[in-house]
């Protein structure tokens, strides 16, 4: 199987701690949970090898936290591309606290990047992509770059031949709908964005999901509807996707969506369709909200839950 290539345009060095509870007032005593690389198309490329694929993670890094995320990509062994770029990569925080395994996550909007960092960035995209039949570009635009970036990419990745895979929010989708894209995916919140009102049934994905297929924006638009699972659709139709009954309690949503992008694309480069890499996408989401705070999935999981996930083609307009 050929190797995926992902795009974190603003990546993360998360910390993560361990608390029992936390304190209103005084000190909290912390232990030290994980330190690991993190943001979007980072995530994407761990789940992916972690299902056994191979990816290349294209990023940003800059100063001395974007040293420290090279580094922990090296120990990890993820292949990977640093762009430099003169602000300091961000750091996020995690607290688990364990008495009652919430996960508290608090996030910075990262550093500011020039035009000319984002057309280096594009560039270098733009030549590994050529090498690639699938791109993952996932996360947030840092300040700087125009909200209309991702259009770019897009244009960028369908010239050198492959296909974008984009999973992004707010004006950043918004604007990016001017591109076409290979596949979309939005959770209920971004979907909610587009459509200007609540997304919470299928019926509703389906409106977001015919409205960006009429306008060109992706020949496959699925979106997520949390516990209820995902809505899968192209121009041959609509299917829903139920979520499997979980084995656990739920313990965070963070990366779920991460998750779901590289299992989904890691089928649609082994040559499965859109719905059936949309159906271990959807196994491998639910295994990843049983782990705490922002720790990988288990595969063993997502593959057994896989089986339970139930298809159903809506009926046509």
């Amino acid at each position: 199987m050929a190797p995926i290539l992902t795009l974190t345009v603003n990546p993360t060095v998360d910390i993560c701690y361990e608390v029992d509870r936390l304190a209103k007032i005084g000190k909290t005593r912390a232990r030290v949970r994980y330190v690991a690389a993190g943001g979007g198309g980072i995530n994407v490329a761990r789940g992916l090898s972690r299902l056994g694929g191979r990816a290349t993670a294209v990023h940003t890094a800059g100063r001395e936290v974007g040293r420290r995320l090279n580094r922990l990509l090296d120990e990890e062994g993820v292949d990977h591309l640093a762009i430099g770029i003169a602000g300091e990569t961000r750091e996020a925080f995690v607290l688990f606290e364990t008495g009652t395994r919430r996960s508290y996550h608090i996030v910075p909007p990262g550093p500011r990047l020039d035009d000319g960092e984002g057309g280096r960035l594009v560039e270098a995209l733009g030549r590994a992509a050529g090498r690639h039949e699938y791109v993952v570009a996932s996360g947030s635009l840092p300040s700087g770059l125009p909200d209309a970036f991702y259009a770019v990419v897009a244009r960028r990745v369908k010239e050198a031949g492959a296909r974008l895979v984009l999973d992004t929010s707010g004006r950043a989708l918004r604007e990016s709908l001017r591109e076409g894209a290979f596949l979309r995916r939005c959770n209920n919140h971004e979907a909610a964005g587009l459509a200007g009102r609540p997304v919470r049934t299928f019926d509703d994905a389906r409106a977001v999901n015919e409205y960006l297929l009429a306008a060109g924006a992706t020949e496959v638009a699925i979106t997520t509807l949390g516990e209820l699972g995902a809505l899968c659709s192209t121009r041959h139709g609509h299917t829903e996707l139920r979520a499997p009954p979980l084995p656990g309690e739920v313990l965070s949503d963070a990366g779920a969506g991460d998750a779901m992008v590289a299992a989904l694309t890691l089928r649609l480069a082994a040559g499965d369709d859109p719905v059936e890499a949309c159906a271990l996408g959807v196994a491998v989401a639910a295994a990843a909200v049983l782990t705490p705070d922002t720790e990988p999935f288990d595969r063993e999981v997502a593959e057994s839950l896989c089986p339970a996930v139930r298809l159903r083609r809506q009926a046509g307009s």
